[in-house]
């Protein structure tokens, strides 16, 4: 079996990948879904920080690094005990993914034989966020300069998606990629 982490920074357009990703018949594990229902559930995140709600607990950590690594070594080992059970899951499968956003940050990259990169440039990732989730343009560049920089990733990376085009370029892409994982 071919283990393969899908990261990418925010609003990169790793969820677009994702979604092609199981539309062409592919077990995707996705961290992002996983670590908020981790959030809802925590009731030692809830004493620690005062709240599990996803935003008020983004807008607590996010302006405080501290904060924000005590919550990451909460999430992340639980995490990585998910993405483990996955595999195991799906050890009959030829080839998985399990996106993972933080996945270089969280220090991951020994879970994965390769690993996909999904790049979007930074002025479209930070319009993006501001349409999408009507972030301040302050808050959204806060949200942007949490996670390593993008070239310091594409660097870890064993393939990279850029993913500043239409859907349809991006499904191209993907089969691309897809094309060197399954050679």
């Amino acid at each position: 079996m071919i283990k393969v982490g899908l990261t990418g920074n925010i609003a990169s357009g790793k969820s677009c990948v994702e979604s092609i990703l199981k539309e062409l018949g592919y077990n995707v594990y996705d961290a992002d879904s996983a670590s908020h229902k981790i959030l809802e559930e925590s009731l030692i995140i809830k004493q620690i920080f005062g709240t599990n709600k996803r935003e008020e607990l983004a807008k607590t950590v996010f302006s405080d690094k501290n904060k924000l690594k005590k919550l990451e070594d909460i999430i992340h080992p639980l995490i990585r005990q998910e993405i483990i059970s996955f595999f195991d899951k799906n050890c009959h499968e030829k080839i998985v993914f399990a996106s993972v956003p933080l996945l270089f940050e969280a220090g991951f990259e020994d879970l994965f034989d390769k690993i996909i990169f999904v790049f979007a440039p930074d002025e479209v990732r930070l319009k993006r966020l501001i349409e999408r989730n009507s972030y301040t343009r302050d808050y959204a560049m806060l949200r942007i300069n949490s996670q390593q920089s993008q070239e310091e990733k594409i660097k870890r990376a064993d393939f990279v998606i850029n993913n500043d085009k239409e859907l349809c370029e991006l499904k191209d892409l993907v089969k691309e990629c897809l094309c060197f994982l399954t050679f």
